[in-house]
């Protein structure tokens, strides 16, 4: 669904291109323009972009099994470079406004699960492994045929769940919700603001830039989610200048009134030489003689199962947004979507910067107009820019880009109208689907409880045909990936 109506100048008959270039992506038989790709793909960068100062923090803050930690300035770089690359490669591979970044969740898992029990280099190389693997069933049209094998309805309310997924990664990212400091002692696990109170200058910056966003939003004014973004960040530079907030968190000590990442101030200089040196640290064997391989074959498993599953819920979420989905609710050249990811889990991986994936967060340029790659060119671009203006990545803090995610989150809400809530055997998975997923902070999560579940009602009420026999296998599989941790205990 897009926020604005078609721009002025859309030919009358969409269908037919301008010139080489409108034939190649389709912007026009896709009903779009060039400044709507524009605008979506500055929109889709500007959410974004967190991930390049996010991604040195999580993997340069943990050493590996020799004690070892990544440089950060070479982290960012690289980080930079992978998500520029990708994102090019599936705007004209994928031709699908999709951008690709270093995964959130996986990122974390290599840096605290897996590099601690081998080196930095082996932990990369298993990456790279589990990138190869889902090219491979990719290539074999197992990945796309077990995509379509999920039911239309259950496709949505992984749509749906996204966007829920999306609404409180941008409250939790501004700090409008937050863990209650006693939770153990107390049935309520988070609360609004610091007590229940919005008293910091980071949150106010915040709910001001998300109501300009909705007011925009509502009078359907082209580039609304953009505008909020740069408005909310020009409003923290000036509170910053006046009021010198500073971070949240301060000689190691935590600071509730800080903004949450980034200190919205100009920097001191805005070019600087990428440091590219962890490129091609890899090690794709060292891994299984140093830690056995039990070990890290469940560690590949759970990186497959995770990204496996994330792209897909990604892109049903992205062309549902964009309306770009058939009537089996499956996105356009999905086959060569779904290639480009899994090449961009094994390119993270020899990179350095964990497994890069499709970006959520992409929804904001599609809710911006965006329908072809051509957008995704533009997103690319401004990364491999970021690179060398890696300073000026760290302007926009979450305080202000979280206002698109949470505008987003309600525009993907609004397809739960199409779920019949009156058949139990498909409510009930995507009841499970939708909520699961915000509430364990996981894609995956909800999407294995919503196919488990489907097959288990399904069984229930002797419909065993009704459901396809890859999902038989699917299911199989979620139940192997939530018993992982059990299954490691006993046998390790």
């Amino acid at each position: 669904m897009a926020i604005a109506p078609p721009d002025n100048g859309i030919p009358s008959d969409p269908a037919q291109p301008r010139n080489g270039f409108d034939r190649f992506f389709e912007v026009s038989a896709r009903g779009s323009t060039m400044s709507r790709e524009v605008r979506g793909g500055l929109a889709t960068f500007f959410t974004m972009a967190y991930i390049v100062v996010l991604n040195p923090l999580i993997l340069g803050g943990a050493a590996d099994g020799d004690g070892k930690k990544l440089s950060i300035p070479a982290l960012a770089a690289a980080t930079a470079l992978v998500a520029g690359l990708m994102t090019i490669l599936m705007g004209v591979v994928g031709r699908f406004p999709m951008a690709l970044a270093a995964g959130l969740g996986v990122n974390a898992l290599v840096a605290f699960e897996i590099a601690p029990q081998m080196t930095w280099a082996d932990a990369m190389g298993l990456v790279v492994i589990e990138g190869v693997l889902i090219a491979i069933l990719v290539l074999t049209g197992l990945r796309t045929a077990v995509f379509r094998s999920v039911p239309t309805q259950l496709k949505t309310a992984i749509g749906v769940g996204i966007g829920l997924f999306l609404t409180i990664i941008g409250l939790v990212d501004a700090g409008f919700v937050r863990r209650v400091p006693d939770a153990a002692n107390t049935t309520v696990p988070v609360g609004l603001g610091i007590n229940g109170k919005i008293v910091s200058w980071p949150m106010l910056v915040f709910v001001v830039g998300l109501l300009v966003t909705l007011v925009l939003v509502v009078r359907r004014v082209r580039g609304a989610i953009l505008i909020g973004i740069l408005a909310s960040t020009v409003l923290a530079i000036i509170v910053e200048a006046v009021a010198k907030v500073g971070p949240s968190f301060v000689d190691g000590k935590p600071n509730p009134d800080g903004w949450s990442l980034n200190v919205p101030k100009l920097p001191e200089r805005i070019v600087d030489i990428p440091d590219l040196s962890l490129l091609g640290n890899f090690n794709v064997l060292g891994s299984w003689s140093r830690a056995g391989w039990l070990i890290p074959l469940m560690f590949v498993f759970t990186l497959l199962i995770t990204d496996f599953f994330d792209t897909m819920g990604t892109m049903v979420a992205i062309g549902q947004e964009g309306d770009m989905l058939d009537e089996q609710g499956t996105p356009p050249r999905a086959k060569e979507i779904l290639l480009v990811d899994s090449i961009a889990a094994a390119a993270g991986g020899a990179a350095s910067v964990s497994s890069n994936t499709s970006y959520i967060e992409s929804a904001s340029g599609v809710a911006e107009g965006a329908r072809t790659g051509v957008a995704n060119l533009v997103a690319g671009a401004l990364f491999l820019l970021a690179m060398f203006l890696s300073p000026l990545a760290t302007v926009v803090p979450f305080e202000a880009a979280s206002t698109a995610l949470v505008v987003v989150g309600f525009l993907m809400m609004t397809a739960v109208r199409t779920i019949d809530w009156t058949d139990y055997e498909i409510a009930i998975p995507a009841f499970l689907t939708i909520t699961l997923m915000p509430f364990t902070y996981s894609i995956s999560n909800g999407i294995g409880a919503g196919i488990i579940s489907y097959v288990v009602l399904k069984l229930a009420k002797g419909k065993a045909r009704e459901v396809h026999p890859l999902l038989y296998a699917v299911a199989v599989l979620f139940v192997l990936y939530f018993l992982r941790g059990p299954i490691e205990s006993a046998v390790l």
